[in-house]
């Protein structure tokens, strides 16, 4: 039976702790390396559905893919949603791994399994590369296999992802003509002038706010934009990763289970008009 340290060990040789800012916090969380893993849960959030998912299940450990804590703390006690999540993992001898900008760098990382999840195929590139290796990067720059409307492309891509309440939103003339593509999981508005020097023709992402979305329609005369969910745009990369996971450690002799949470962490649960809320 493996060890947490043994997962970890493998977690860390697919997405190398290096690779992540200086400000990010990746890696074990909680849980002790001594003990033994079966059952792995992937999952975009760590929250309360997802430990309670995990409990369930019978994980020993969850990988998330964004951070629990980004600032150091003086304090778990559970007065608070994140010392309460803390101690039920504790409690029930669940471990907690993150892997974030390690990941979203990573080759492959989060925007190939996106690029991959709306139809983009052939050779993938990183729209940032790395300063130190340009195989990896942040953004994904690929093509559909034939031109097609932004219309269509955005039914695509909705198709592609999962479903959230606020779907997808779309800058740019509906009847262009597209193929070249740039995707960038999660926040994404710190690459739009990366896309447009790239000539791509459409910029999928995560959080575009309104004025530098409108800056950019209104001056590029470049890339459309489509804006998706944050978590949905990561949600793909937890396949690949429990597949990656699954792959290298067969390999080595070790075996584990792997479950890829479908649990909707998204922040917001529903859209409504003003007469709705009346």
């Amino acid at each position: 039976m493996p060890t947490l340290a043994d997962v970890i060990r493998e977690l860390e040789s697919i997405y190398d702790p290096a690779w992540a800012e200086s400000w990010d916090a990746v890696g074990l969380v909680c849980g002790d390396p001594a003990a033994e893993v079966r059952k792995i849960l992937f999952a975009v959030d760590p929250v309360a559905a997802v430990a309670d998912e995990a409990i369930e299940w019978g994980a020993d450990l969850i990988v998330t893919h964004h951070p629990l804590y980004l600032r150091g703390v003086t304090s778990v006690a559970a007065t608070t949603f994140k010392g309460r999540l803390i101690h039920k993992l504790i409690k029930n001898d669940v471990g907690l791994f993150t892997a974030h900008t390690n990941a979203d760098v990573a080759d492959p990382g989060v925007s190939d399994a996106l690029a991959r999840a709306v139809g983009l195929t052939g050779p993938l590139t990183p729209l940032q590369p790395s300063a130190d290796d340009p195989r990896r990067g942040l953004g994904r720059v690929g093509a559909l296999s034939a031109p097609v409307s932004l219309a269509e492309f955005a039914r695509q891509a909705a198709d592609g992802l999962p479903a959230t309440a606020g779907g997808l939103r779309v800058a740019g003339d509906l009847d262009r003509r597209v193929q070249r593509i740039a995707v960038s999981g999660g926040a994404g508005d710190s690459l739009l002038g990366t896309a447009r020097a790239a000539g791509v023709d459409v910029f999928l992402t995560a959080d575009l706010r309104h004025h530098p979305a409108t800056e950019f329609m209104e001056t590029s005369g470049g890339p459309a934009l489509i804006d998706a969910a944050h978590w949905a745009t990561e949600w793909p990369w937890l396949t690949d990763a429990a597949r990656r996971l699954t792959s290298i450690s067969a390999a080595k002799g070790i075996t584990v289970e792997t479950r890829v949470s479908e649990t909707v962490t998204d922040a917001w649960n529903t859209t409504a008009k003003c007469e709705d809320l009346k």
